[in-house]
This record gives C-alpha cells, sequence and structure tokens, in this order.
C-alpha cells in the first residue's frame, strides 16, 4: 500500500510540476471513460459538433473519426475557428460538465494525494499554495472581476524574479487552471500590469481577425504548450502599457513644448481619444510649422505619417521602422495607444544585454589565459571529467573543477581564499547560464556589477600566475 501511495504521490506531482493535463491524464485517473461523450455547441450560429474519447486519450470528432491530442485543436478543427479554447468549448454530456471542471478536479486530486502521501514537504505545500491561489484567480475570472497586478508580483508567485527558466512551468499552470494574462506576461515589461482572466468562450472569426498573432496561438495550443518555444524579443518587452504623454489637436504648441520639455521627450502624441491617434508632433515638425506660421498651433505641427505597432510584434520586425522614424506608438491589448518605443530605448536595451556577454567573455579570456601559464592540457584534462584537447574547450563548469582542487589551486600562488573564489564563481556560472538562454528581461545590475569586479580581480592577479 506504501509503494502505491508513492507511486500515486510521484504521478501527481509529476502532473502538477508545470506540466500541462492531458485528456489521456483524465483516462488515467478515471474522471472520463472510453467512448466519453462530447459536444461543442456555438449557440450565436446555433452550430453543433460531437466528438468521443479514444483509449489513447484523443478527441475523435464525430462523423469523420479525426482524432486530436489537444482540446482545442479538436474545436479548432470542428469549427473551423482560429482559435478557441478546448477545454471551455467541448461539454461532457453524460457528466453534464465542461472537460475544464474536469480538469479542474483532477488537479484537486493531485494535490491532495501528494500532499498527503510526502507528509507536506515544503516544495509540495508551495505546489499547494499555487494551486490555492490561482484557483482563487480563477473564480475572479469566472464572477469577471479579474486580478490585476504586475508581471513582477506575477513571476513572485513562483519565487522567481525575471521570466526565465521557469517561464514554462507558469504558463503550464495557468493553463491547467483555465487562465491566461491579458496582456501576455511574456511579451510586456516587468512592471506593466496583466489581468487573469479566462480565455472567451467562443469566437467569430472577425473577432479572431482582431486578435494579434500571439494571443491566437495561446489560446489555441494552450493544452499542447505550443507556445513554451517562445525566444522573441517585443516591442513591449521595451514600452511599459501604461498610457502616452499626449496633446489633442487643438492644443497650443506652448503646451506640447512645455510637456515635453518638463519630461524631456522628443515627440509626443496627438490624440482626440486613447484610440484615435492623429499623428505626433516632434521638435522637427514644431520647428517647422513655426517658420511657416509664427502664431502655428498643434494642429499645424502634426506629423501624420506615425507607425503604430501591437505590443506583442517582434522588435526584430519594428527595426528599420525605428532607424527611420526615430519612434513607434504601442497598442495595447485593446487596441488603444499605450505606449512608445523609441531609438534610444532600443539602443538601452541592446545596451543591457550585451554588457553581461562582454563581461562573461572577458572574464572566460582571462581564465582561460590564467590556466594555459599555469598548467598543461594534460595536467587538467583529469580535472575536467571529459576528454580535453585544447584550453580552448574549456568551460567555467571546468575552471571550476580544475580551481576548487587544493593542490591546482596553490600551483597559482594567489594569496586568496579558495572557498571564497570558487563560491563568487560558482556565482557567476549561474549568471551565465541565465545571459546565454535569452530571456526578454535585462540582467540585473547586482549581477552585472559581479562581473564586473570578479574581472578586476582576475586582472589584479593573472600575472602572479
Amino acid at each position: 500500500m506504501v509503494i502505491v501511495a508513492e507511486e500515486a504521490s510521484g504521478r501527481a506531482m509529476h502532473l502538477i510540476r508545470g506540466r500541462r493535463v492531458m485528456v489521456s491524464d483524465l483516462l488515467d485517473a478515471g474522471l472520463i471513460r472510453v467512448g466519453e461523450k462530447l459536444r461543442f455547441t456555438r449557440s450565436r450560429i446555433g452550430a453543433v459538433y460531437d466528438a468521443t474519447v479514444t483509449d489513447k486519450g484523443r478527441i475523435r470528432l464525430v462523423p469523420d473519426g479525426e482524432e486530436f491530442r489537444s482540446p482545442s485543436r479538436a474545436a479548432m478543427v470542428a469549427a473551423g475557428m482560429r482559435a478557441v479554447d478546448g477545454w471551455h468549448a467541448w461539454y461532457v454530456v453524460d457528466q453534464e460538465r465542461m472537460l475544464d471542471a474536469v480538469r479542474q478536479e483532477l488537479l484537486d486530486r493531485a494535490i491532495s494525494t501528494a500532499a498527503a502521501a510526502a507528509n507536506r514537504r515544503n516544495e509540495d505545500v508551495d505546489r499547494q499554495r499555487i494551486h490555492s491561489r490561482l484557483r482563487e484567480a480563477r473564480s475572479r475570472a469566472d464572477e469577471r472581476n479579474p486580478e490585476s497586478f504586475s508581471v513582477r508580483d506575477l513571476l513572485a508567485l513562483w519565487g522567481v524574479t525575471d521570466r526565465g527558466d521557469q517561464v514554462s512551468q507558469i504558463e503550464a499552470d495557468l493553463a491547467n487552471h483555465g487562465l491566461v494574462t491579458s496582456p501576455s506576461f511574456r511579451a510586456v515589461t516587468l512592471d506593466t500590469r496583466v489581468s487573469l482572466i479566462t480565455p472567451p468562450d467562443e469566437e467569430d472569426e472577425s473577432q479572431a481577425a482582431g486578435r494579434s498573432e500571439m494571443d491566437n496561438l495561446s489560446v489555441a495550443e494552450d493544452d499542447e504548450g505550443g507556445d513554451d518555444l517562445n525566444v522573441r524579443l517585443t516591442v513591449g518587452n521595451l514600452s511599459p502599457l501604461r498610457g502616452v504623454e499626449s496633446v489633442s489637436p487643438n492644443s497650443t504648441l506652448e503646451e506640447a513644448i512645455t510637456k515635453m520639455l518638463l519630461n524631456d521627450y522628443s515627440q509626443l502624441a496627438v490624440l482626440n481619444g486613447p484610440r484615435n491617434l492623429r499623428g505626433a508632433v516632434t521638435w522637427r515638425s514644431i520647428t517647422q510649422a513655426m517658420h511657416q506660421k509664427p502664431e502655428a498651433s498643434v494642429a499645424d505641427a502634426i506629423d501624420p505619417l506615425v507607425e503604430v505597432v501591437p505590443y506583442d510584434r517582434d522588435l526584430f520586425e519594428v527595426l528599420p521602422t525605428l532607424q527611420q522614424r526615430d519612434f513607434v506608438f504601442v497598442l495595447n491589448e485593446s487596441k488603444a495607444i499605450e505606449g512608445i518605443v523609441t531609438t534610444a530605448d532600443v539602443a538601452q536595451r541592446y545596451g543591457e544585454l550585451a554588457t553581461p556577454f562582454f563581461q562573461l567573455g572577458e572574464l572566460d579570456q582571462t581564465l582561460r589565459w590564467i590556466l594555459g601559464r599555469s598548467f598543461d592540457v594534460d595536467s587538467i584534462r583529469p580535472y575536467c571529467n571529459r576528454k580535453v584537447e585544447s584550453f580552448d574547450q574549456l568551460t567555467i563548469g571546468d575552471y571550476l573543477r580544475v580551481l576548487e582542487n587544493n593542490e591546482a589551486w596553490e600551483r597559482l600562488g594567489w594569496p586568496l581564499d579558495r572557498s571564497a573564489f570558487i563560491e563568487r564563481l560558482d556565482a557567476i556560472r549561474v549568471i551565465r547560464n541565465k545571459v546565454m538562454h535569452f530571456h526578454p528581461d535585462p540582467v540585473p545590475e547586482d549581477a552585472v556589477e559581479k562581473l564586473r569586479r570578479f574581472n578586476r580581480l582576475l586582472h589584479q592577479y593573472r600575472d602572479m600566475a
């Protein structure tokens, strides 16, 4: 019985540790049966689509017999829709509840089973806390009163500070509870506020066409993890979606100039409303208007040739426009003007991304040079636990394994504490992994400072090797 309980606990915890629930999980748990009837009803157009569950946990459409592992993909094909959340679309006929409700029951069982069998280990307590928190968020989303907080605070629920390697687990947890963020938490800054909502029950083609490609993907493939591989840097990653400074077409140039001077801006949006962008005023357009007409107003200085892009647009697609126009306005998920990205923003972000790369490159070359002065390849090969033919093949992990050996350390002759040095080098190894696994968030300044200080130390002692 103990073995059975441990196996059940293992399966449960594997399920809730960052993996999306699948129909086969429901089948294995006995919550649905082979041949279970599913129905997707689109009340607006009076259409009904039927399906059954196969013995492999797939959804088979009736009558054509096409099978799908993903409820969303099955619903999309059945209805000919571009995007739909299948867990909220398919109704389990005999149980008289949505497929999503069955999924929630499975999650509740998994949490309780794992906690009981594991005697409430700290990790399992954390998983229970996240599960309870998301259940509460789901209840509020169902009541059309969604929770809203910054991306930074959202990540804190999982105990992380950036959108690193745990993003897939976070998205799986959200998807399992039938939640998505609006706007997408991947595609905005850490300080942008997002809401936890349930995907729309259904969309007609005009609604789907109004959605961005990224949003379509996240809804359509939330149960397959199809959006896990997402390494894009978006426009929204640079621009907080919290509004833009603006003037109206009826404003005076004095008002526009004053706002630009107070905020150190080079341009302002000219708006008649959050979705009615007339253009922009810039120092150049103001100068030209005043040269042609001394009593000019904002209406005379409007540059109508401005670019507007959605927040989840790939930044690389926008770079040519930024090079030509110096700025673009950014739409939020509701198609309102809520941000601006300038060439200065791009330069700053690429500086944030490039600095740790250069620092790590300098550190790598310096350590390699130091080891090359003090050792030969044959003498360090036993420490590396792999076949190393030259110093050019060494990694930070290799440096650690060599220098944490007392005999090797003594050959350097450095009057430094080996343990403290190795501890910092190991911390830099972690920083290196974060930098090399592309993430949309800048490396924290304290991490960059650790790299700078370590490089200064290496340069100070390299000639002693």
